[in-house]
C-alpha cells in the first residue's frame, strides 16, 4: 500500500528516521502555498529563505533515492491550500495512507487533525524528532502552578540532560551567569565578518513577484545570506563555536549601530526549520568550551545553552500549554495602533530607526533589540498586541508562531498579565543608553523627560507606569519603580503626561 508523507516548510530534518532508507512505496509531498505566504505579510527574505531551503531539501531527498512530489508557488496545478492539496495528491498517487510530522503551529495542527478525522484514508501523526521535550512536558513539570518560571524549568532540563553539571551541581557554582552577560560593546574587540554564502535566489524572487506575493522589507536575492541546506547550517554552527562563542555571553545584550550581528550565532533560522537540531547545537558549543577552557569561559557557553535548552524549549511548552486562548490575551487592555515607521524605519529616534531599519534590511534583530527597543516602545504606546504579533511574525526570518507568540504576548507585551514573565520588560532611555551607542547620535536627549528634545521613551515610561498602576503596582518587582514614580513632583508629572500624550497621539511625528 502506497503511503503519502507530508513535509511542511519548517520540517527540513534530514536526520529524521523517515529518511534512513528509501522506499518506492512512499512519496514525500512538499508545497509552496499562498496559504502560508498570505496569512500575514512576510519579509521577502523570509519567503525566499523558506522556499529556497524547501527546494534544496527536496533535492537532497531525491539524491538519496526518495520519491518527492514538489509543488512550486507558480505551478498551475497547485491548489495553494493544504486540505485541497492533500486530496489532490492522495488521489493522484493512489495512496492508501497519509503520514505527517507533528506541526509546530497550532493552526496547522488543527487543520491536519480536522483533515485526518474526515479523511477517506488512515492518517497518522509522528514525532518531528527535533526538540528536547514533548509538547506537554512543560505543562506536566509545572502541574497547575499559577506562574511558570523559566529558571525552574531550565534547571530541570540541565539536570535531566546532564548539561554543565559537576556531581549533580551546576558547573561554575551557579546555574545562571546572566549577570555577566550584560556588557556594553564599545567597538573593541571587533566582531569577525558574518559568514555568508554565494547563492543567487533571483529566479525565485521573480517567481514570487510574478505570483503576486506581497512581502515587506528588502531582498538580498543575488547573494542570499542565510543557510539553505544542512551543510551550510553546520558550517554556520562551526563558525559560531570557533569565532563568536568566546565573546557571545559578554555581549549578547549589547546593541550597536552598524554592527547588526555582533557575536550572535544567526542559527535561529536553521534551528526553526530543523536543518539543525537543538541537541547537536548545544553539544557543539559544549565541545568547543571543553576543548578551549582558557579561551571560552563558562559564562559564554552557559548564556548560549540557556537560550536553546532553556528559553527555546520553554517557549514551545508555554505555547502548547496555553493555546488557543493565548493568542487572544490582552490583560493590560491595550488597543493602540502600531506606528507607520515600524514598516519604514523613518523616525528620528535613533534606537528605533536602527533596530527597525536593520530588521527591514536583514530580516534580523537580536533578542534585546526585539524586546527592549521595538517591543518596549510598542508596549509603552499601549499598542494592540495583535498588531505587534503580526509585525514580529512577518518581519523576522526565524519567526514561526510557536516561538514568536509567547515571546511577543508574554515577554514583550506582558499581555498575559505575568503568566510567562515576572514583570513587564519596559524601560526609559537610561537602559538603552547603558546597552548601546544609539543615544550618542540621536536627535533626542536621553537624560530629559520633557521638552521638545526629550527622549520620547522617558515620558512614555513614567506615563505608562501611572496609567497601569492598578495592574502593576502590586507586582513586587515593580515596587522600586513605583516608589520613584511617587517622588516625581506633581507639576513635573503633569508635564511628563502631556509630553507622553503628544507622542502617543502622533508617534510618527517623532
Amino acid at each position: 500500500m502506497k503511503t503519502l508523507r507530508l513535509i511542511l516548510g519548517d520540517q527540513l530534518n534530514l536526520q529524521h528516521s523517515w529518511f534512513e532508507k528509501a522506499d518506492p512505496e512512499v512519496c514525500y509531498l512538499m508545497a509552496e502555498m499562498r496559504q502560508e505566504t498570505d496569512y500575514v505579510t512576510h519579509h521577502l527574505q523570509k519567503v525566499l529563505g523558506f522556499f529556497g531551503a524547501m527546494r534544496a531539501f527536496a533535492q537532497a531527498l531525491e539524491e538519496r533515492g526518495h520519491r518527492v512530489r514538489y509543488l512550486r508557488i507558480s505551478d498551475p496545478d497547485n491548489p495553494q491550500n493544504l486540505p485541497e492539496l492533500l486530496d489532490q495528491v492522495l488521489e493522484a498517487e493512489g495512496a492508501g495512507s497519509l503520514e505527517y510530522l507533528e506541526p509546530d503551529e497550532y493552526r496547522l495542527d488543527r487543520m491536519l487533525a480536522d483533515y485526518a478525522e474526515a479523511a477517506s484514508v488512515p492518517c497518522r501523526m509522528v514525532s518531528s524528532e527535533h526538540f528536547y521535550t514533548s509538547r506537554s512536558e512543560l505543562a506536566g513539570f509545572f502541574g497547575g502552578k499559577k506562574q511558570y518560571l523559566m529558571e525552574s524549568f531550565y534547571r530541570m532540563m540541565r539536570q535531566k540532560h546532564g548539561i554543565l553539571l559537576e556531581g549533580g551541581q551546576p558547573e561554575g557554582g551557579q546555574w545562571n551567569f546572566d549577570s555577566q552577560n550584560r556588557k556594553k560593546w564599545k567597538g573593541d574587540p571587533p566582531p569577525p565578518p558574518a559568514l555568508e554564502w554565494e547563492q543567487d535566489l533571483s529566479p525565485l524572487e521573480a517567481e514570487l513577484r510574478d505570483a503576486g506575493i506581497d512581502t515587506l522589507g528588502k531582498g538580498r536575492a543575488e547573494a542570499f545570506p542565510w543557510p539553505l541546506t544542512r551543510a551550510q547550517s553546520l558550517e554556520l554552527l562551526e563558525y559560531f563555536c570557533t569565532r563568536l562563542l568566546p565573546l557571545f555571553g559578554d555581549y549578547q545584550d549589547a546593541m550597536h549601530t552598524g554592527v547588526p550581528y555582533l557575536f550572535h550565532s544567526r542559527l535561529s533560522f536553521a534551528l526553526n526549520t530543523k536543518m539543525l537540531s537543538p541537541a547537536e547545537t548545544v553539544e557543539a558549543a559544549l565541545a568547543a568550551y571543553r576543548e578551549r577552557p582558557g579561551e571560552i569561559h563558562i559564562s559564554q557557553v552557559e548564556g548560549f545553552v540557556r537560550q536553546i535548552l532553556g528559553w527555546r524549549e520553554y517557549m514551545r511548552g508555554m505555547y502548547w500549554q496555553q493555546m488557543p486562548a493565548y493568542e487572544h490575551q490582552n490583560q493590560l487592555e491595550n488597543y493602540g495602533a502600531l506606528p507607520e515607521f515600524y514598516w519604514t524605519g523613518d523616525t528620528r529616534m535613533r534606537c528605533l530607526a536602527s533596530a527597525i531599519g536593520q530588521s527591514l534590511e536583514l530580516a534580523y534583530a537580536h533578542h534585546i533589540q526585539r524586546l527592549m527597543i521595538t517591543g518596549n516602545f510598542a508596549l509603552l504606546l499601549r499598542t494592540d498586541p495583535a498588531l505587534v504579533d503580526q509585525w514580529y511574525l512577518g518581519i523576522y526570518i526565524d519567526a514561526i508562531q510557536w516561538v514568536e507568540l509567547p515571546n511577543t504576548r508574554g515577554m514583550s507585551q506582558f499581555a498575559d498579565g505575568g503568566l510567562l514573565a515576572t514583570k513587564p520588560y519596559i524601560s526609559s532611555a537610561n537602559y538603552i543608553h547603558k546597552m548601546s551607542n544609539y543615544c550618542e547620535t540621536c536627535a533626542y536627549n536621553h537624560k530629559k523627560r520633557t521638552g521638545p528634545d526629550a527622549c520620547p521613551f522617558n515620558a512614555l515610561y513614567w506615563d505608562f507606569l501611572e496609567d497601569k498602576r492598578e495592574q502593576l503596582a502590586s507586582n513586587p518587582r515593580m515596587g522600586m519603580m513605583y516608589r520613584l514614580l511617587d517622588k516625581i513632583p506633581a507639576d513635573e508629572m503633569q508635564a511628563i503626561r502631556e509630553r507622553a500624550g503628544e507622542v502617543r497621539s502622533n508617534p510618527d511625528a517623532f
